[in-house]
């Protein structure tokens, strides 16, 4: 049986780290909590379950603060938990399963993340894999019987084990500050976070944090080392600034370079709100049309579902169309129905 560190960073989590411990202390041999600045009883609960707990000066990176963890963790895997995860007693089974039975050779273990439309930010779907149970010590391997070579991919394998994400709040204030220091400090974000950060603003972002991220992505969309799959991202919060704020000339400025492409859901839905906020009804219910049927979505699902059609619906209300409404509002229904499932 494998042994396994429980590696956790923690902050004012008082009220629920108790609750992700318990669901899972008998499953591990050692429980490592750093503590990043807590003001509340987070470091008394955490005692109560091992005496391996460490301060770390919070610096804005979750990457230093969890490498430091993962620095104190002795055993040959470690298990990286938030204190928002609970384990129910099915996947508890599920994990002590794998625990007795996981193969040498497997260095990195997927489980399912759950519940992640509850509170999200960044998410397109409720249920997704993520890395959650890491080999501490790799071990390189030679293969192939001849022009052999060390293998440098890791071996994973995608478990049945299914985490539940109990948030108690959206983090898109906290998350969307960081992106801004990040950029402020003058680092360049990577494909992942920029992509990440596009998406956020979309799913979750105030006014005020479209027109503060606004001039950021207006440089990023013109910048040649970004990608035309990034620039497509920028422009959509670029436009979406835009059209907030009245500027119709840097509106349609954005809109125009992805409609001259392939296109996308969320500038048809920018579009398509664009026409509705001039009660020009027929024009868009075009776009909206595109957003939903014609075009894929380059940021968030809603883009090509719930929005466009939410948007047809009232579209045809206002041109005395109620049939064609009520058929569009049948399928919305029908689509989030599915989503349920």
């Amino acid at each position: 049986m494998i042994t396994i560190s429980l590696c956790m960073i923690v902050k004012n989590e008082e009220r629920i780290l108790a609750r992700c411990l318990d669901s899972v202390k008998d499953l591990v041999d050692e429980i490592i909590i750093v503590d990043t600045g807590s003001a509340d009883a987070t470091k008394r609960i955490a005692a109560e379950y091992t005496d391996k707990i460490y301060d770390f000066t919070w610096i804005d990176d979750f990457s230093a603060a969890r490498n430091f963890a993962f620095s104190k963790a002795s055993k040959e895997y470690i298990y990286s938990a938030d204190a928002d995860e609970v384990l129910s007693e099915e996947n508890r089974q599920r994990f002590r399963q794998l625990k007795e039975t996981l193969l040498p050779e497997i260095e990195i273990v997927q489980m399912k993340y759950g519940n992640q439309l509850h509170n999200g930010t960044v998410y397109n779907f409720d249920e997704e894999y993520r890395p959650k149970l890491f080999r501490r010590l790799r071990n390189f391997v030679w293969e192939e019987p001849i022009h052999e070579m060390v293998r440098l991919a890791p071996v994973v394998y995608d478990s049945d084990i299914v985490i539940t994400h109990m948030p108690e709040q959206n983090h898109a204030g906290r998350d969307l500050g960081n992106f801004r220091k990040q950029i402020a400090a003058g680092r360049q974000l990577s494909r992942r976070l920029y992509g990440m950060y596009a998406r956020e603003l979309f799913l979750a972002g105030s006014v005020q944090d479209l027109q503060e991220a606004e001039n950021y992505f207006r440089t990023e969309v013109s910048s040649p080392d970004r990608s035309t799959d990034e620039i497509t991202e920028g422009c959509c919060v670029a436009a979406k600034a835009a059209r907030l704020r009245g500027d119709t000339v840097a509106f349609f400025k954005h809109t125009s370079k992805v409609i001259a492409g392939e296109g996308c859901s969320e500038i048809c839905c920018e579009l398509g709100h664009f026409y509705e906020e001039k009660q020009d009804y027929e024009e868009a219910a075009i776009w909206y049309y595109n957003a939903a049927y014609e075009t894929r979505p380059a940021l968030t699902l809603r883009s090509a579902g719930e929005e466009p059609l939410q948007g047809l619906i009232r579209c045809y209300e206002q041109l005395g169309v109620p049939k064609q409404a009520e058929s569009y509002r049948k399928e919305l229904k029908q689509r989030q129905n599915e989503n349920e499932k």
